[in-house]
Formats: C-alpha cells, structure tokens, sequence
C-alpha cells in the first residue's frame, strides 16, 4: 500500500485539473484494502473519503480534502469456459482498453464496440460506459465490492447494479459507499458484431472492409479510427470525453422540435420516446469551437468541454452551466452531464 499527503491529482484526472488531495492512497490486494478501511473505522476517521478509476469521468472543482483511494490490481482471471461463452474476472484498476484488446487478442467477443473508451475496469462498471449499441451492463454478470464503511465483501449480480443510461446503483443510492473490486465478464467465443450504429458501416465502406469477413481486429481498429477523427486526446488538450447524456425524450417533444429543424437527427428508443444527441443540440446553439477563458467547446465534436490549458474545475462547471441553460432555452430540454462534479 502507498499513501502519499497532499498529492497533486492533475495526474489523475484527464481533465488536467490542477487539483490537491490531502492524503491518496494506492492498494494491490482486496486484503489491503479490507486493512486500510479496518483501521480507518479503527481511528473513528470520518474525513471524505473517495475511490476513483482513471479519472476520465471526473471534474474536481477544488483541493480535495479527505482521501482519494485508487487500485493497482491488474489480475485477468477465466473462472469458466461453457459452450459458447467464456467466463472472465477483471481486476478493477486494468485500463478499461487494455481490456479490450486482451479480449479480442484472446478470441473472446463482444467488448469491440467499446474500444478507446478511457478509464479502468472498476469504473467502467459504476458508470455502465457505452458506445455504438453497446454497453458495458451488456456483458457484466456480477461486480465484486468492499464496503468502505466496514470492510466486508459484497457481490453485486448485474441486477442489483440497478443498470441504466450511464448511470447504475453505485452512482445513486450507494455512491460512495462501495469499492469496486473485479468486474466479472460473459463474452462468446463467436465474433457477432454489431454495425448499425454511429456510421460504423460507412467507415467500414470508407476502408473497403468486407463485412461478411469481417474481423474482430478490424470492427475494433475501425472504433478507435472514429474516435479518434472526432475525439480529442487527453493527453494533449484536458478533457472527459462526452460531457453531457444524449437525453431521451417523449416523442411529442421531438416532433415538435423537427418543426423547426425538420433534420434533427434522433435514436429510437421505444413507441413513445426517442434520443436526441446533445451534441448536436449544443453545436445549434453555436457552442462548436467556442472558446471562453481557459476552456472551450471541442471543434469537431460539441459533446466534448475542453481544458484549453490552466483551467479551473469551476471554469469547466461555469461553462456547463451556460452550455444547459442554452440548450434549454432553444429547445426546452435540460441535457444533464455524464462527468461527476468533486
């Protein structure tokens, strides 16, 4: 276990903020964490206390003044091979695309269209990440935790993580109060890919690909290709990736917006709600490349807040602010972020 006073987090947060924990904390085992709660209830320690992942999906909108937890197990574990399915246990802390690649690398399918997602594994649960008609609940069986008040261990089945749009249990009712420890997969040894969604078929065409032959590689390189050409890299210009939810909403409001844009672009949801992209609601509203201060509107992609360099966590909240109160005033929708603001 290393612990660390006064650590800075800019490291640990692919915004870039240059924010300052008290105190942080890396454990390796399930036993020292299990130890570093066992003695923090010990000393009647109620300082906060916080477990993150990589810091992808994280805005600290100051110094944080309790403990930061974070994970370096690394451990890929097959608990079962059953037909058609493979079984597999993904320590929490393994960066969620080297996870990926590990997958595809080893013939076990179905993580593809969530390639180049950053964060860790442990985090990617909590947040049930998704891209291109996937998510992450898709092949989730069950989450193991520790219970940061008691230490005691607790296995979440995929129906009790309570899984919905970028959200899960872990982010409502119990936010704050498990660790995630493994994340235990169901992925198939047949390779059945999923194309409809988000110009994968276009990209495809673009490259001359084949879709009957088709490869693993090849539908995974093709992701990272188009996040890439629309996403900026964190280690160049601070950012979480998307900001916003793609909100859902009755269909009455959307046939009511088509009135005015008769080619606003939607997903269907069910007979009585759509998805709208608020990416695209956001760059109507002319934020697409606007730059205020030390942050900015992604130019290729209005769904992405950017730290153009020196930026505050205020800075980023205060431009969230005026991004939704536009969007709300133009389209009498309120879009709601995916970041979680510390």
């Amino acid at each position: 276990m290393k612990t660390l006073d006064n650590c800075s987090l800019r490291g640990h947060n692919t915004f870039g903020i240059d924010a300052q924990a008290a105190h942080f904390v890396e454990y390796d085992s399930v036993d020292e964490l299990q130890m570093f709660v066992g003695r923090r209830a010990a000393n009647g320690d109620t300082t906060p206390l916080l477990h993150i992942g990589g810091g992808s999906n994280l805005l600290f909108l100051g110094d944080y003044a309790g403990t930061i937890l974070h994970s370096t197990m690394r451990d890929i574990t097959v608990t079962a091979n059953e037909g058609d399915y493979v079984y597999v246990r993904v320590s929490a802390g393994i960066i969620w695309d080297d996870w990926v690649q590990y997958a595809v690398d080893s013939h076990w399918h179905g993580l593809e269209n969530l390639s180049a997602i950053p964060g860790e594994v442990g985090a990617a649960a909590v947040q049930n990440i998704g891209a291109y008609g996937s998510e992450a609940k898709d092949f989730i069986l069950f989450v193991d935790t520790v219970d940061l008040e008691t230490g005691a261990i607790r296995h979440f089945t995929n129906e009790e993580c309570r899984y919905g749009y970028r959200d899960s249990i872990f982010k409502n009712e119990l936010r704050g109060r498990y660790a995630v420890t493994h994340v235990h997969f169901r992925l198939t040894h047949d390779f059945r890919p999923r194309l409809e969604y988000g110009g994968i078929r276009r990209a495809l065409a673009e490259h001359d690909i084949d879709e009957v032959n088709l490869t693993a590689e090849q539908l995974r390189q093709t992701i990272i290709d188009i996040r890439h050409a629309k996403l900026p890299d964190p280690a160049t210009l601070g950012n979480a990736g998307s900001f916003f939810k793609n909100p859902i909403v009755e269909r009455s409001i959307y046939e009511h917006i088509r009135q005015s844009y008769p080619d606003a672009p939607h997903y269907e949801v069910d007979a009585d709600r759509v998805k709208i992209p608020a990416g695209w609601m956001i760059e109507q509203c002319g934020w697409k490349g606007k730059v205020t201060g030390h942050v900015g509107v992604y130019e290729k992609q209005a769904l992405v807040i950017v730290n153009i360099g020196g930026a505050t966590g205020m800075e980023v909240s205060d431009l969230c602010k005026s991004i939704q109160a536009d969007v709300e005033s133009h389209f009498g929708i309120h879009i709601e972020p995916e970041v979680n603001f510390i």
